[in-house]
């Protein structure tokens, strides 16, 4: 097994050769190892934990998406006020150095809510990371944006830096953790749930079996919080999305309503028998000439395109974009085809290919959500941050067009 796909098994984490080979060769540099073949070769699990560290990258900021908080702590006030007596839990999974969790105790405070009314679990792979939210000690890069009045009221400067208070500090435990390999239910199940930006990194099964996870640890009534790129992947894996402005929340799907009965035909009362004269022979008559069968219709464009949807998602690669290409031949102005297409050439590691036809789809259909947010995914990924924040906030107004015309969920 190389070490690319011992990183993918060990942590799910579906990563570049690029980004693995970078990593590697730090590895290599402080180890002393001869080179990535003998360090493929040997590699210990002690060596593999150093190397996921290398790889995950905990990037976040107080308040990042503030939508998301103001939402949740007025989930939690309707939670409390329903029942005071009650204790709201709430989870941060993956909480890189603990801005996430943290921010939430600080909206839930300038909420009005009481600390001992709600618990706040953070979980993270990156042992560093823990270590760095548990201290709770911030750089400037911590505190973005226009609004950093909370930064004066939580926070004691010391030098450059800046410390969260500790009533704050005691309101959060930390956790090192796997969300696809660490049993995360022992405490019961939770009423808020974020997980922001961790399915981006995931291969479809990954995602899929992560959401299955969270699908488990969040309360029936629950809401949970996500990165505005994975809203379809969790709205294809039992989630729905809920109306709350910008926030990126779901709630689990309802059930599926019962299939309607099909309408029997009424059975014709019983009649008395009686005896029926045998029919005269019948005339023959010349038989009519046989006619050609008709043609075959067009092929049914939504079910190629979910059954190419299917394929790609069970890793089918060339399945998929053969049947993309088929509807094309038909329907050459088909968007879904062409966003099809980007995800196998993803896949296939093809990001030219993808950015092209990503676009071409965005052309066809400019409020296209999925292929906005991977075009900003893309663009991040090559440093062009400007062009990555614009196609975000293109994809999150296209989100909040949707559901402002969307029935409220049950939040």
């Amino acid at each position: 097994m190389n070490i690319r796909d011992l990183v993918r098994e060990q942590t799910g984490l579906d990563l570049s050769e690029a980004v693995i080979d970078r990593a590697v060769g730090r590895r290599i540099a402080e180890s002393g190892v001869a080179d990535a073949a003998a360090y493929a070769a040997d590699i210990a699990p002690g060596e593999l934990r150093a190397l996921v560290e290398l790889l995950v990258v905990p990037e976040s900021w107080m308040f990042r998406d503030a939508e998301a908080f103001a939402a949740a702590a007025a989930f939690v006030q309707r939670r409390l006020a329903a029942a005071p007596n009650r204790v709201v839990r709430i989870l941060s999974v993956p909480c890189a150095g603990g801005e996430e969790p943290y921010s939430m105790a600080m909206a839930l405070r300038d909420a009005g809510v009481a600390p001992a009314a709600c618990s706040i679990d953070a979980i993270d792979l990156s042992e560093v990371a823990l270590q760095r939210a548990r201290r709770g000690r911030y750089t400037l890069n911590a505190f973005r944006g226009g609004d950093l009045e909370f930064r004066a009221r939580y926070f004691t400067r010391t030098g450059n830096e800046y410390q969260i208070h500790d009533e704050l500090r005691a309101q959060v435990r930390f956790s090192q953790g796997n969300l696809l390999a660490t049993d995360l239910a022992s405490g019961g199940r939770y009423d808020v749930v974020f997980c922001r930006n961790l399915l981006i990194y995931f291969d479809e099964p990954s995602a899929a079996a992560a959401i299955a996870r969270l699908h488990a640890l969040l309360a029936d009534d629950g809401l949970l919080f996500a990165g505005y790129a994975e809203v379809p992947t969790y709205c294809r894996n039992g989630f729905a999305t809920v109306r709350a402005a910008n926030a990126f929340a779901l709630q689990k799907a309802t059930a599926a309503a019962p299939a309607t009965p099909a309408v029997r035909a009424p059975v014709a009362p019983p009649r008395a028998a009686r005896v029926t004269p045998r029919p005269a022979a019948p005339q023959l008559k010349p038989k009519p000439p046989r006619q050609p069968a008709p043609a075959p219709g067009p092929p049914d464009v939504g079910a190629v395109l979910a059954q190419a949807r299917k394929q790609a998602d069970q890793g089918d690669h060339a399945a998929a974009a053969a049947a993309c290409k088929r509807v094309l031949d038909t329907a050459p102005d088909n968007a879904d085809a062409y966003f099809i297409l980007g995800l196998t050439s993803e896949c296939g590691r093809n990001l030219a290919a993808a950015e092209g036809y990503w676009r071409r789809c965005v052309y066809l259909k400019p409020d296209h959500y999925e292929a906005l947010c991977h075009l900003a995914l893309l663009a991040g990924e090559r440093g062009d941050a400007a062009q990555s924040d614009a196609l975000r906030q293109r994809a999150a107004r296209v989100y909040q067009r949707a559901n402002d015309g969307a029935p409220k969920g049950r939040s």
